[in-house]
């Protein structure tokens, strides 16, 4: 097919996009999806670059190119005299300007939601804010330098573990300060993002994209809290389909979560106790509606299904409890827990 038959929007779109991800061979990856020369690629690259979307690194043979932030953004603040409006107002509005509405108020809701946590519950000193956009997405990091998240959750809930304090942050309604917080600003804002991710201390939590609910060393002994954001700025979401996903049909309360149980798994340990379903299970009571996925799990054992599937449902019938993304072997030990609990 000639490349006067392609719609040449399409092609930089997709350049655009594949850059994104991976910046090599990136002209082989165009030439078998449009089923173009090698020529008529190299021009569309060419026009990107002179108009400054994008950059390429190395010779020919070994190219990588990489997007450029048409628009970035940073200042550091002092937490005792800033003000999340002011910070949305004066730094991140001025970035996502000419964006559509549904994207300009999901970071309007996100930046300021996480902003405030850090003002209020973060105990730091400075707060450092940094924004910025390229051709596709749209990127933010909030970093303070209080005390770390998971850890303050840790202390203030009585945990054993900071990772209690990720599992505990994905199930949503989780706050320290409950008179004047819901818990529900990290829950609500990594649901918005395409990808969301919390840095602080030793553990990396990400959310979004192909490693949802990832949680893992992150090598570094962090200071504070750092929020990494991505948003495409052509996303067709909006903040109404995010919370109208969590409340029940024709209702306005947050009472549904989706709770991923690897997030219970500490590194290789299997989830086979009645004690590790009771941590999973902790303020399950706080929802009408229960979803448990199960991606990344590959085994449970009969105790912690029983626990979960027959104690748990049998001593609160006012909550919904279902579980999807199920390995057969999975499957199998929740169907016998939910046996046991009709017989």
């Amino acid at each position: 097919m000639g490349d006067e038959m392609i719609d040449k929007e399409n092609i930089r779109r997709r350049a655009l996009e594949l850059i994104s991800k991976d910046g090599r061979n990136v002209a082989s990856r165009l030439c078998d999806e449009f089923k173009i020369t090698r020529q008529a690629v190299s021009k569309h690259v060419k026009t990107l670059i002179s108009e400054g979307l994008i950059e390429a690194r190395g010779s020919t043979r070994s190219r990588v190119y990489s997007l450029v932030p048409i628009s970035m953004d940073y200042h550091a603040y002092d937490l005792k005299e800033v003000n999340e409006d002011i910070v949305w107002r004066e730094l991140c509005r001025p970035v996502l300007k000419d964006l559509r509405g549904n994207v300009v108020d999901i970071w309007h809701y996100a930046s300021t939601e996480m902003i405030n946590n850090a003002i209020e519950h973060s105990e730091a000193e400075t707060l450092q804010v940094s924004i910025g956009r390229d051709a596709i997405s749209t990127f933010a990091k909030i970093q303070d330098d209080g005390v770390g998240i998971f850890e303050k959750i840790q202390k203030a809930m009585g945990y054993y573990d900071p990772r209690d304090s990720v599992l505990e942050l994905a199930k949503g309604k989780l706050t320290t300060d409950p008179k004047n917080h819901s818990g529900e600003g990290i829950f609500f804002t990594s649901r918005s993002m395409d990808t969301f991710q919390i840095n602080s201390g030793k553990l990396s939590y990400f959310y979004g994209g192909s490693q949802n609910n990832l949680l893992e060393e992150s090598g570094r002994d962090i200071r504070g809290t750092g929020i990494v954001m991505t948003l495409a700025n052509d996303s067709e979401r909006s903040l109404k389909s995010v919370f109208d996903e969590y409340a029940s049909e024709g209702g306005f309360s947050f009472d549904k979560t989706l709770i991923p149980v690897c997030l219970a798994q500490y590194e290789e340990e299997k989830l086979i106790s009645r004690s590790q379903a009771k941590r999973l299970y902790a303020r399950f009571e706080h929802f009408r509606r229960v979803i448990l996925d199960f991606e990344g799990v590959v085994e449970i054992g009969q105790a912690f299904a029983d626990e979960l599937f027959r104690v748990f449902v049998n001593s609160h019938p006012e909550v919904e409890l279902s579980a999807v993304n199920m390995v057969p072997e999975v499957e199998r030990m929740i169907k016998r827990a939910k046996q046991r609990r009709s017989t």
